[in-house]
């Protein structure tokens, strides 16, 4: 990543080019993504091509201001924090499913962050409904969040554990178990395509655009239902009448231009 790409990168989240790759910095960029770049699926309902490639996602997540699922938004968030001074890994990690069932290997990728003082941290902008702000990855205790109260554990043992699996928790309940090995982008692109083509992944089956909201709540549109949910948790969900009412919420909402409105696409 060049630093107009870089830069152009900053301007989409809405901060400057900090000095030093310090924890407040990753803190900050942390949310501002999760506000500022939605968590979406709409290519696979567009019949675009999802490409594991920095300059591919930079054109999409820049250059034209969407979102994406997590493969695309922390493959590309881990590039910006390696360009402005981090240590980054890219993870590998399995997210649990209906009845505590791990799903495919590859099924989410997540990040190792080491700051400019040594801490290390778990940052993920790409889970949807997760943490505001980074997880201390080397802390085994709970850890308060806006999201939620967080734990990275060991995992409990069975034979698909190694010593180096850990299991990330919110309010008591696994959301998905990590490897703790460094893989490479290219590692991940047999699961972004299994999530963007297989007739039981929860991607191809429905639609979602969701992002971080300001206050700390969120908004959400799948289909033509919008669902706006406060900090408190209450929530406010209507159902959109028309095809302009859906497309100006995307581009008022989310920041995001479409043509046609995004329908779900059955899986040949």
């Amino acid at each position: 990543m060049n630093p107009a790409q870089v830069d152009a990168y900053l301007r989409r989240l809405g901060v400057s080019r900090p000095a030093l790759p310090t924890v407040d910095v990753l803190r900050d960029l942390h949310l501002r993504h999760l506000q500022s770049v939605p968590f979406e699926n709409l290519s696979i309902h567009l019949g675009e091509e999802i490409v594991l490639e920095e300059k591919r996602l930079l054109d999409k997540i820049v250059g034209a201001g969407r979102g994406g699922f997590c493969y695309e938004l922390n493959g590309l968030f881990g590039a910006l924090l390696a360009a402005l001074g981090f240590d980054v890994a890219l993870l590998s990690a399995r997210v649990y499913g209906d009845g505590g069932r791990l799903g495919i290997p590859y099924d989410h990728l997540a990040l190792w962050v080491r700051a400019a003082d040594g801490s290390v941290w778990l940052a993920d902008v790409g889970f949807g409904t997760h943490s505001h702000y980074p997880l201390a990855f080397g802390e085994r205790g709970e850890q308060a969040d806006p999201g939620g109260t967080f734990r990275v554990a060991a995992s409990a043992s069975d034979e698909d554990v190694t010593e180096t699996d850990l299991d990330v928790v919110r309010n008591g309940k696994p959301e998905y178990r990590l490897e703790v090995r460094p893989r490479a982008l290219a590692d991940f692109v047999a699961g972004a395509w299994w999530h963007s083509t297989s007739p039981v992944s929860h991607f191809t089956q429905s639609l979602v655009c969701s992002r971080l909201t300001e206050d700390g709540g969120r908004i959400t549109l799948s289909g033509r239902g919008l669902t706006v949910t406060a900090p408190d948790g209450t929530r406010d969900v209507s159902e959109l009448a028309t095809d302009d009412e859906v497309l100006a919420v995307y581009r008022e909402r989310f920041g995001i231009e479409l043509e046609e409105v995004p329908t779900v696409r059955t899986p040949a």
